[in-house]
């Protein structure tokens, strides 16, 4: 797991899986936090969801950008985890525009995607703040996605004012 050129606290994992719509959650009895997943990709979108889902974590999904900022204040995650390319609103814009919300701004986000040069240096300068790279092994997406709600949780008292991003 390099950081070399990246900000502290900014987290690229590379990693694999085997190939990956509209779905809501149910609600997990003792979960261990809330994550909006927002992938295109109903394949994709139902790993994670399943994965996390096994771990603890309540799940809602959104199909893109768009819908994600359609229901993030509805759902009040705690991470939110974005495809790059997605119809309608990509990952970058949706991100930007999370950033950019005050309601929002600190909800760490995780971009799940190949995790080129590009996609990293777009992420972080979108506010992202940690990257799976595709193909991705399930444990990973936990263990990053665990590591964003625990740092939200100790960053704002459980929730509340925006604190400083990506030092958890």
């Amino acid at each position: 797991m390099g950081r070399v050129g990246r900000p502290q606290g900014v987290e690229v994992a590379k990693t694999r899986t085997r190939g990956l719509r509209r779905t809501y959650s149910r609600v997990v009895s003792g979960a261990s936090g809330r994550v909006l997943v927002v992938d295109d990709n109903k394949v994709i979108r139902q790993l994670i969801k399943v994965n996390l889902e096994l771990e603890g974590f309540e799940v809602v999904t959104a199909n893109d950008g768009a819908e994600c900022l359609d229901v993030v204040h509805r759902v009040c995650p705690d991470v939110i985890t974005l495809d790059v390319v997605m119809p309608r609103l990509d990952g970058f814009g949706t991100a930007a525009q999370l950033r950019a919300d005050p309601r929002t701004s600190a909800v760490p986000v995780a971009i799940v995607s190949a995790c080129t040069q590009h996609e990293v240096e777009s992420g972080i300068a979108a506010g992202v703040d940690a990257f799976v790279a595709k193909p991705f092994e399930p444990a990973e997406l936990v263990r990053v996605v665990r590591r964003l709600v625990e740092g939200k949780d100790l960053r704002d008292g459980r929730k509340g004012a925006p604190a400083g991003r990506g030092r958890g």
